[in-house]
């Protein structure tokens, strides 16, 4: 088939290469000259383990090109994804105009039958206004053309997101019209082909699906640090209370880590749109803002564990942080605990130097300038470098260089033999034989 997807970004990217990976001759559009220009070197604008050697090899074979103008690809396209960001307005909500934007541009070149794919996450309802964008440009030029707006939700993990797209457990495809149905089908086929999982349902319910599956696996996250909370409180160590629950097969051991918050550009965008989306609906969403408040909460849990470590007096003081991106496999910051962490730490008169394995140009541009010119913060090149002079090691970031690290080493370097593990990495009978003290989230605190 002929593809066309508008939007560069993580999904964009990600599907239009790998639907190239299976033969498509897929044309990737984004109205940002410098962000093209540097996929036509093979530059990409994201890091995403395995994405860099699809996108350069289905270039080299033209299967996949790239383009500032619309124009230029809904030629001979059979389907157009839209891939643009849905950035929360300051009520939470999803904010439509690049989608909309998009639907009208479509609407204004579309000359042949084209299936319309609404690939970005979007609050129920948009296809509607997608479908109506589209049928008024068509009627301002006085032309009819067959059109069908899909609903095909991604569900990509970041870090995993090539695995995801190529080896997919289930693909959602919310349509009425036949016809889209039949076409959708052909272009999935190849990546179901040896266990066939396509559900197909209505525009609003894959719309809707989307949300529920993001905020329930955010619930599962807050719903672990609330108990980790009362854990610390009862003498409990959470991780024997994880494993005993995750052994129930009816909940299982996914996403039931304690840890310092969720992060990332999906689960806190997804759960405040649907807060938003209840009020507009005059339901009152009691379970959701639960989840969200819990999580706003649990980022400041590493520096409260500091901070009274220190009985408050953090001025002068150095940190080790390592780990800057929300997750491991990223170099993706948006919403990271580590900004909170960080951006706490400094405001209390202490220093940072902090290490990521891959985020680091991301941080150089997250945080303020003059934190970096005034030696307040450091982002340095080395794990073991960080911790030179520190007095606390913190763990945000449980990436797998960190999982087994040279505690003798870190002894030496430190300046205090203190770590704080924000995602319970370590084991406290190993961290207590170091000669470390240890503070992990919902357990009992260990003093060297």
């Amino acid at each position: 088939m002929n593809i066309t997807v508008v939007g560069t970004g993580y999904v964009g990217l990600v599907t239009g290469a790998c639907i190239a990976e299976m033969g498509n001759t897929v044309c990737c559009v984004d109205v940002d000259p410098a962000k093209i220009a540097n996929l036509e070197k093979g530059i990409l604008p994201i890091y995403e383990p395995g994405l860099d050697t699809i996108v350069r090899d289905n270039h080299g074979s033209g299967r996949l090109r790239f383009t500032t103008r619309l124009s230029d690809a809904l030629g001979d396209t059979d389907v157009v994804f839209i891939a643009v960001g849905t950035p929360p307005g300051e009520d939470g909500s999803a904010d439509l105009r690049y989608v909309l934007e998009v639907a009208r541009q479509i609407g204004s070149l579309l000359e042949r039958p084209t299936i319309v794919v609404n690939k970005s996450t979007v609050p129920v309802g948009t296809g509607d206004l997608v479908t109506q964008a589209i049928a008024e440009q068509l009627a301002e030029r006085g032309v009819e053309v067959a059109f069908s707006v899909v609903s095909n939700p991604e569900f990509l993990k970041e870090g995993a997101a090539v695995d995801d797209f190529m080896h997919p457990d289930r693909i959602v495809i919310g349509t009425d019209d036949p016809h889209a149905r039949q076409v959708m089908s052909e272009l999935y086929a190849p990546f179901i082909r040896n266990h066939p999982r396509t559900l197909f349902m209505g525009v609003r319910d894959a719309e809707m699906t989307k949300y529920a599956a993001n905020a329930m696996l955010a619930t599962k996250i807050s719903f672990m640090n609330e108990i980790a909370g009362l854990c610390e409180r009862l003498d409990v160590d959470v991780e024997n209370v994880r494993l005993g629950i995750g052994s129930d097969e009816r909940i299982g051991f996914h996403f039931i880590y304690a840890g310092c918050g969720y992060g990332g550009s999906c689960f806190p965008k997804d759960v405040k749109a649907l807060i938003s989306i209840a009020h507009q609906t005059d339901f009152e969403p009691k379970v959701l803002q639960a989840v969200e408040a819990r999580n706003e909460q649990q980022k400041h849990s590493l520096f409260n564990k500091i901070a009274t470590h220190f009985d408050g007096d953090l001025k002068d003081r150095t940190f080790a942080v390592w780990g800057l991106a929300f997750k491991p496999g990223t170099d993706d910051m948006r919403e990271a605990s580590s900004v909170v962490l960080i951006n706490s730490l400094i405001n209390a008169g202490a220093r940072v130097r902090a290490f990521d394995p891959v985020a680091s140009e991301t941080a150089r541009r997250e945080f303020p300038a003059r934190w970096f010119d005034e030696g307040r913060l450091e982002i340095v090149e080395g794990q073991y470098e960080a911790a030179i002079d520190a007095d606390a090691l913190v763990l945000v970031t449980e990436w797998k260089p960190f999982r087994h690290p040279d505690f003798k080493a870190l002894k030496r370097l430190l300046k205090t033999p203190l770590i704080v593990d924000g995602r319970n990495q370590y084991d406290p009978v190993q961290i207590r034989r170091e000669g470390f003290s240890y503070y992990g989230i919902g357990r009992k605190p260990i003093a060297a």
